[in-house]
């Protein structure tokens, strides 16, 4: 079983920054990829940044130059830094863990999600 749990949202004015924390537990071999997804009311769940273990990052145009997106391996933990928030940036924010896990047949890899948490950014 593998747990992903998000922490960090909150609400902040227009201009702000806000720290989003990451962590994936539970028995599995190895973390290939996490990222950061997010959903407006109304909208498609989007990609926000995401991450390997090899320490390769890409971005949603949109967040480029603002968000950071950062790794602990050690911690088995990512962090999105967000930075000069727009209102347009409100939305529930997932984290998702690309897990190998091992099975009787041989490793596998599964996504698994977090609940998410909400990022509010007033105008």
């Amino acid at each position: 079983q593998v747990q992903v749990e998000e922490s960090g949202g909150g609400l902040v004015q227009a201009g702000g920054s806000l720290r989003l924390s990451c962590a994936a537990s539970g028995r599995f071999v190895s973390i290939t990829a996490m990222g950061w997804y997010r959903q407006a009311p109304g909208e498609q769940r989007e990609l926000v940044a995401g991450i390997t273990s090899g320490v390769i990052t890409n971005y949603a145009d949109s967040v480029k130059g603002r968000f950071t997106i950062s790794r602990d391996n050690a911690k088995n933990t990512i962090y999105l830094q967000m930075n000069s928030l727009r209102p347009e940036d409100t939305a529930v924010y997932y984290c998702n863990a690309l897990v190998s896990t091992m099975t009787k047949w041989g490793p596998k890899e599964n996504d698994y999600w977090g609940q998410g948490t909400q990022v509010t950014v007033s105008s």
